[in-house]
């Protein structure tokens, strides 16, 4: 791709910023030549960090506001005193056709409301879902939705598995994604009502994806189906138990392997092995969470997340732009609403 793009930065965003934001544009520079970012921020503070960085200042220009929002902030004040904060002028951005794409590090349930007011959610979708990539088996999948509906019907779940597929179709290629509803079982009598209603009208339906009923907790780790769909609630606890696992999992390892001379030894050897498993396992390289279902392209970026992360996060936003993710989501949802006229 030879069009040249603009991602808008909240610089403001995140436990380290504006200092992390530009090192992670600069990172991301690199693997993108292509794209232009816009720094909304304090420009007293961005441009001194850019003009370290002579490659990276000539493909970026500065928003400036001194206005920001806390990440302790309640996302109802966010929406109503946020109106000139770094946050609600790079989705601005977006919505006013400037920039293809917003990447934050900041408040997630901030991001979230600002995102859906400000890009406003595409029709024949009744709620956005945010969704993140998890390394597998097999090799990535992604699970949705991870705490932006903490209680969902029949119907946002068929409309999460839509959304999961265009986002699969796009970011990993697949074609014909596979798609299960995490359930406390595979059978069909098991789970609540709206996960087995789900199933039902996912089963009467000709929607683009394969459906393979639902899946269990361990299932998503095995890389079991592309798309794991799931409510908000049940999706993030979901995932904070898996990065907890991963957490202690490097632990245990490492005080096994200092647990004795002869223990330290086995390290030597094994290290090759298990630097090759920390680099597949890092969660940097899964740095990301998507709004889906919004008119535009909203990426949240952990707050904590160093340069490396959030170069991850904007190359995440980046694919969606060019690969067409919006377009697609268009494409499914106008087969789902067909469906429904049946």
């Amino acid at each position: 791709m030879t069009t040249r793009i603009t991602i808008a930065l909240d610089a403001m965003g995140g436990d380290r910023a504006p200092e992390v934001v530009v090192r992670g544009a600069n990172m991301a520079r690199e693997r993108y030549p292509q794209v232009d970012f816009l720094f909304v921020g304090d420009q007293d503070r961005i441009r001194p960090l850019l003009k370290r960085l002579k490659k990276l200042d000539k493909v970026s220009r500065t928003l400036h506001t001194d206005s920001y929002i806390p990440s302790d902030m309640k996302p109802s004040i966010a929406l109503r005193s946020g109106r000139k904060s770094s946050m609600r002028l790079a989705l601005n951005e977006v919505a006013a056709g400037n920039a293809v794409a917003a990447v934050s590090a900041g408040n997630t349930g901030a991001l979230m409301a600002i995102s859906k007011f400000v890009l406003k959610t595409l029709p024949g979708i009744d709620r956005p879902a945010m969704a993140a990539l998890v390394p597998t088996d097999r090799s990535e999948s992604v699970v949705l939705d991870l705490g932006a509906n903490t209680e969902c019907n029949a119907n946002h779940l068929v409309q999460f598995s839509v959304m999961g597929t265009a986002f699969v179709k796009t970011l990993l290629g697949i074609k014909v994604p596979t798609v299960g509803l995490l359930n406390i079982g595979s059978e069909e009598m098991k789970g609540r009502d709206e996960i087995r209603q789900a199933a039902e009208i996912i089963n009467k339906s000709d929607l683009d994806f394969d459906f393979k009923g639902f899946v269990e907790g361990n299932d998503i780790m095995e890389g079991a189906v592309d798309v794991v769909v799931a409510d908000g609630f049940t999706g993030n606890v979901a995932l904070k138990a898996l990065e907890g696992t991963a957490k202690f999992a490097f632990g245990a390892i490492k005080q096994a392997f200092q647990s004795s001379v002869f223990a330290k030894l086995g390290y030597l050897v094994a290290k090759p092995a298990m630097r090759q498993m920390r680099h597949r396992l890092d969660p940097r390289r899964y740095n990301g969470a998507v709004f889906l279902g919004l008119n535009g392209i909203s990426v949240k970026s952990h707050g904590g997340a160093d340069p490396v992360g959030y170069a991850n996060a904007i190359g995440l936003a980046v694919d969606m732009a060019i690969h067409g993710f919006i377009e697609e989501t268009h494409r499914e949802i106008a087969k789902l609403q067909s469906e429904k006229k049946k």
